[in-house]
């Protein structure tokens, strides 16, 4: 099965801003993706939109259909922070963390759905139902269907 993959680095928004517009385009198709990231405001949704045209591109170079690529895995990662001081009261100090991503894309294509012209021939479809045997439907043991409801409790007849 082929895939692209595309891997962005050092992005500087926190790990779990990016996993809020990620989840937004999870398992869509490309070109749905793009128009959903378009609309979004958030600063992550640039750097997802960027990642996702690298991946498409690699797809290309791998002479992979544009038509049918969708998001197969897309993931944020935790980077590296940055540790900031801000000064408190009473001499004092807080660490302030900035943090940082590494965003993974992953592209496949969706497969084709099976034509008529591609049909089971008749010695499979036999062999199917030496294996198989006949559906639980029509076996005359088991009564396909709905099973009667039981009454319960006091107002039962």
């Amino acid at each position: 099965m082929m895939e692209a993959k595309a891997i962005t680095r050092y992005l500087r928004v926190s790990p779990r801003k990016l996993r809020l517009v990620i989840d937004t385009v999870r398992y869509k198709p490309v070109t749905t993706a793009f128009a959903v990231l378009s609309t979004l405001k958030q600063k992550g949704a640039k750097l997802v939109a960027k990642t996702l045209k690298s991946a498409q591109a690699n797809a290309k170079v791998k002479k992979m259909d544009e038509n049918r690529l969708f998001i197969r895995e897309i993931k944020a990662d935790g980077g590296p922070s940055l540790k900031r001081y801000m000064p408190r009261s009473m001499g004092r100090a807080d660490v302030i963390l900035k943090r940082m991503s590494h965003l993974t894309v992953v592209l496949g294509e969706k497969e084709l759905p099976v034509s008529a012209a591609k049909t089971d021939t008749q010695e499979t479809k036999t062999k199917s139902k030496k294996i198989f045997g006949k559906p639980p439907a029509l076996r005359a043991d088991k009564p396909g269907g709905k099973k009667e409801k039981q009454a319960v409790g006091a107002g039962a007849k």
